[in-house]
């Protein structure tokens, strides 16, 4: 198997007639989205050509976008998910560093767009009127390879330009089948999405749902500002599984979501990309005991997870949540600043080794050389790893436990500090729903912006009877809500913003 279309195409003559994806408009099951896929392959391979050419495609989180996808990869080339509704001049950065074949759209191309870019723009109603010419696309996908690209994801960079990360089908094709057999995935699932498309976490509702036929609905915008809604639409859909950011899943344990009724239909709750306050998932497993809750982490290089826990027993507001084990065929390696693995008590780098490795960063072979590197440990033939910038740390019971990003790491009053280790019990305690933390370098001072009923008295009581003085917050600011980014982790550039105009 050389491309993630054979899932398709498997499960399109086993089921023919079952729904694959739905939104709040329109559904397509698993034999009209093949046809679909041929007719804007047919049309993609004579207007754009092939074989691997990146495609963009100005999404919305919806039906038409999935089929976008699988026409571009039936075409043999990669599609880019971009979010239109970010601001104009990150999305040309995104092209000038993509430099996309075509990009397709359905009328939503922002205004001042066009104009600038020299970059063809292909309708996504002309594409599907399309005649299907099955003859052409068997020839063009008679020199697949699994090493081909299936997607990029844009990912923010720390030098301003977009990092566009390049995943294989190889290694797609490697992680669903184990991801979909460890958590017991079926036809019978219904799966609520609620990452965006052009995030790494909807990989797995997308092709969890061809490789299995299992049905993946797409949960409107608007039901995660009103848990109420959320909640109703759950039940009402019989949604059975939730893959979600760990911020979507606080808000509605936050505002008490869960006072007129639980999803009762959910039997597996799997959260990632923040480290989970354990007072939002006590709430959740209080209202859910029915359900099984994993924590996954992974960052978008590793094609979505590499790590996982099933959550067991009881944890209190102070604890933390081990990383758990590495999926199958992923090895995970924590290693010291002289490339060693950590001992317990240590702290070290998160480094993963497998297939599940991005082929790198597209257009970027300095930065793609940087973090994609040789094993230190195999000396003896070339073996990629990727390094994460995540820190983690070997607890005395043999779990690893997240500790933060390196570029979390501050020094204050002399001491090396994570600010995640701050933000922990800062979400244990009283009256507070959520927090952040950031360092004031110019003023040396640990600023703490939360949600909650707590003033900055208690706060500082309950913190100095848990943390050094040197690790308790400097500036407390006190917020109706924390601003979410686009794929719902807090939104930290704009926190800071909002301090530097408000200290």
């Amino acid at each position: 198997m050389s491309s993630v279309i054979t899932y398709l195409e498997t499960t399109a003559k086993r089921l023919p007639d079952k729904c694959a994806f739905v939104d709040d408009s329109s559904s397509v099951t698993f034999s009209e989205l093949l046809d679909v896929a041929r007719r804007v392959g047919t049309g993609l391979i004579r207007s754009v050509g092939h074989p691997n050419k990146p495609v963009m495609v100005f999404i919305e989180r919806d039906v038409q976008s999935i089929c976008a996808f699988m026409g571009i990869l039936m075409s043999r080339n990669f599609y880019v998910p971009v979010d239109t509704s970010q601001p104009i001049e990150r999305i040309k950065a995104m092209i000038r560093q993509v430099q996309p074949a075509a990009i397709i759209a359905n009328g939503n191309v922002p205004a001042g767009l066009g104009e600038s870019l020299d970059v063809p723009v292909v309708d996504f109603e002309a594409l599907c009127a399309t005649e299907a010419d099955t003859q052409l696309i068997d020839d063009v996908r008679k020199g697949c390879l699994d090493i081909d690209p299936c997607y990029a994801i844009c990912t923010s960079g720390s030098t301003g330009v977009p990092k566009c990360v390049l995943v294989s089908h190889r290694s797609v094709l490697d992680f669903i089948p184990y991801f979909v057999e460890t958590f017991g995935f079926c036809e019978q699932d219904v799966l609520g999405n609620q990452a965006p498309f052009d995030f790494d976490v909807s990989v797995k509702d997308i092709y969890t749902s061809l490789y299995c036929g299992a049905t993946t609905y797409i949960i409107p915008r608007k039901c995660f500002s009103m848990p109420k809604l959320l909640v109703r639409t759950l039940n009402e859909r019989q949604i059975t599984s939730l893959t979600w950011a760990v911020s979507a899943l606080c808000i509605i344990a936050s505002v008490n979501g869960f006072k007129h009724g639980a999803p009762e239909s959910v039997r597996r709750v799997l959260f990632s990309g923040e480290t989970m306050p354990i007072k939002m998932l006590n709430i959740w497993r209080e209202n859910l005991p029915q359900a099984t809750f994993v924590n996954l982490y992974g960052p978008t290089e590793i094609t979505c997870n590499c790590m996982y826990y099933v959550v067991e027993g009881e944890f209190t507001p102070e604890d933390r949540l081990p990383l758990g084990q590495a999926f199958p065929n992923e090895q995970v390696l924590v290693l010291n600043a002289d490339n060693r693995p950590v001992g317990p008590g240590e702290t070290g780098e998160i480094c993963v080794v497998g297939t599940c490795l991005a082929l790198g960063y597209y257009r970027d072979p300095q930065r793609t050389s940087e973090a994609f590197v040789q094993n230190p440990l195999n000396g003896s033939y070339p073996q990629r790893m990727y390094r994460t910038g995540d820190l983690a740390v070997l607890g005395e019971d043999g779990n690893y436990y997240f500790s933060a990003r390196k570029d979390f790491q501050i020094k204050h009053m002399g001491h090396r500090i994570e600010l995640e280790e701050i933000e922990t019990h800062l979400n244990a305690a009283t009256g507070i729903e959520r927090a952040c933390c950031l360092f004031d370098e110019a003023k040396n001072k640990i600023v703490a912006l939360y949600v909650g009923e707590a003033t900055k008295k208690d706060i500082f009581t309950e913190l100095k009877a848990k943390l050094p003085k040197y690790m308790i917050p400097n500036v407390f600011m006190q917020r109706d809500a924390l601003p979410l980014n686009k794929n719902g982790k807090i939104d930290r550039q704009m926190l800071r913003r909002y301090y530097e105009e408000n200290k």
